[in-house]
């Protein structure tokens, strides 16, 4: 039976509409406050090139820790499995920016995908790139097969501007020697990565690499080996969302990430990848609509990896 993915497409979001729900976008990011709450937007793209949209799907807004994926691509491809030596691969079961844990694991964090881990990959990039920022940029654009994506200077700034507890995580790691660089460097490159904007279009597109055991579906360029593709989505399954990453993977059943500017991109290997972008979170930072929205689309179409 051939499935409808518009229908199903337009029946989530015309649903989700009736929705009456609680949260709020993240506000203790000052240039986040004003990021309209009701927005929706969700875009499936396909290997082949076919691909769906609806609501909001071509309003760009922060992906935030979403880039930590492709930050976590760039690093494994360059550096291997050395990597692990300096962060971990299992799942926080704490706040993403937890102080505690890094103390209690003297300064390794638990996985690339809390702000910890986030800041040690950000650090070996820095080793690894001649102008980090620009390289990471391009990167990104040829991942998404568009060069017109860019960092948002002000949402960087704003960031910067309140980011004491991911500085004090910077210092922590420094004190335990896990990171090389200035603190200041890093952080800076680090909230230049979080500032990233993309519409849901263009996220899925980007994540289309993973989907596709590591080759680039835009130019055919291999990116990450098919081996260290299956390990990054591996990661993305079991750490991709803090502290629900469990639920997730319970109740959507696909690799993904999400960030605190509302979105969500997950993929099915070989076939696609999904965006989805709701700027009210939970207490976890996940967005809400968008982890109902993947549920739906899940059950509805039966694409999980389960």
């Amino acid at each position: 039976m051939k499935i409808d993915y518009n229908e199903i497409l337009q029946q989530i979001t015309l649903d989700l509409k009736n929705i009456k729900y609680k949260g709020d976008v993240a506000n203790y990011i000052p240039e986040l406050k004003s990021v309209d709450p009701n927005k929706f937007g969700i875009s499936l793209q396909f290997l082949n090139k076919r691909g769906y949209n609806s609501g909001d799907f071509n309003i760009k807004f922060s992906i935030q820790s979403v880039s930590k994926v492709f930050a976590l691509a760039m690093a494994f491809e360059k550096l291997g499995n050395k990597i692990w030596h300096r962060v971990g691969v299992e799942p926080s079961g704490t706040s993403f920016n937890s102080l505690l844990q890094l103390e209690y694991e003297n300064g390794i964090p638990r996985n690339p995908f809390i702000n910890a881990g986030a800041l040690v990959v950000c650090d070996i990039l820095i080793d690894l790139l001649s102008e980090p920022k620009k390289d990471f940029l391009k990167f990104v654009q040829k991942l998404a097969g568009n060069i017109h994506i860019q960092y948002n200077k002000n949402v960087a700034r704003s960031e910067s501007e309140v980011g004491y507890r991911n500085a004090s995580l910077a210092y922590l790691l420094k004190d335990f020697g896990n990171i090389k660089n200035p603190v200041d460097k890093v952080l800076d490159f680090y909230f230049h990565i979080c500032s990233i904007e993309m519409t849901c279009e263009e996220l899925s597109k980007s994540f289309l690499v993973f989907a596709n055991h590591g080759i680039n579906p835009h130019n055919k360029e291999k990116i990450l080996s098919e081996s260290k593709t299956k390990r990054l989505n591996a990661l993305m399954q079991s750490c991709g969302f803090y502290d629900e990453s469990g639920e997730f993977t319970f109740t959507v059943g696909l690799p993904g990430k999400s960030g605190v500017g509302g979105g969500i991109a997950a993929i099915f290997p070989g076939e696609f990848a999904i965006s989805v972008w709701s700027p009210r979170l939970n207490k976890k930072g996940n967005s809400i609509l968008g982890m109902k929205a993947l549920e739906l689309f899940t059950t509805i179409s039966g694409k999980s990896v389960f």
